[in-house]
């Protein structure tokens, strides 16, 4: 155990959450997992990083190197009655009209557009961000006490519960405040892996910008592994 890595545990807990992944037309799908460009951008968001800055791209740099582990937790329907099941996953399409966009020449469309855009319902996911200390320690402390808002994905999505869930010095540590006794082969999770034959699929999800007035968004890929739980 490093005294130079700390982890930081996440609770992403809402009515609705929207992981935007590999879309950016008319049709805006979720992932079912949370995405890493997903979480970091919440983490600018709450130390005030304006997007397309210099600043938001060094410490985009800097956040590359940390490892996001994301678990999906089933949602318990407190009125559960004698043979219903617990809360289920569901993905919503919502329907939106949106004006003022650009034509591939680079005109605007006068015209209103059409776009549908999907969201989770009654998801709920732990998270785990490991990395340097001072960075985690500082995005920690940003997420406790957001200078801007965040929320899970979209700005419609906002959080039920505290984002910010502790800093810890391993990463059981960690998952034991977020799950408690439970160990995490119950649970199904999504975890970020260093070399490329440890995992089992790649996402275009690593931010490098976000966009903005003057910049452009750009992505690398991130390999990661994921794990179907025994639950």
């Amino acid at each position: 155990m490093s005294i130079d890595i700390a982890h930081l545990a996440l609770r992403l807990e809402g009515p609705l959450q929207a992981w935007g992944y590999g879309s950016q037309f008319s049709r805006r799908n979720t992932g079912m997992f949370p995405t890493k460009s997903g979480i970091l951008g919440m983490c600018c968001a709450a130390m005030a990083i304006p997007r397309g800055s210099e600043r938001e791209r060094t410490m985009l740099a800097r956040m590359r190197e940390l490892r996001l582990l994301a678990v999906a937790v089933p949602r318990d329907n407190y009125r559960r009655r004698e043979n219903e099941t617990s809360l289920q996953v569901r993905r919503l399409t919502d329907y939106h009209t949106v004006q003022d966009t650009m034509k591939a020449d680079g005109s605007k469309n006068k015209n209103t557009h059409l776009t549908w855009r999907q969201y989770l319902c009654d998801a709920f996911f732990v998270a785990v961000l490991s990395g340097n200390r001072t960075l985690v320690e500082d995005v920690g402390a940003a997420l406790r006490n957001p200078a801007w808002g965040i929320w899970l994905g979209r700005k419609a999505c906002i959080p039920t519960a505290p984002v910010w869930a502790g800093v810890y010095i391993s990463e059981d540590a960690a998952l034991r405040a977020l799950l408690g006794q439970q160990p995490l082969s119950f649970f199904s999770f999504q975890r970020e892996v260093e070399r490329f034959e440890k995992g089992t699929d790649t996402f275009a999800d690593q931010p490098i910008c976000f966009g903005g007035a003057n910049a452009i968004r750009a992505f690398a890929p991130r390999r990661i592994i994921l794990v179907e739980g025994k639950r």
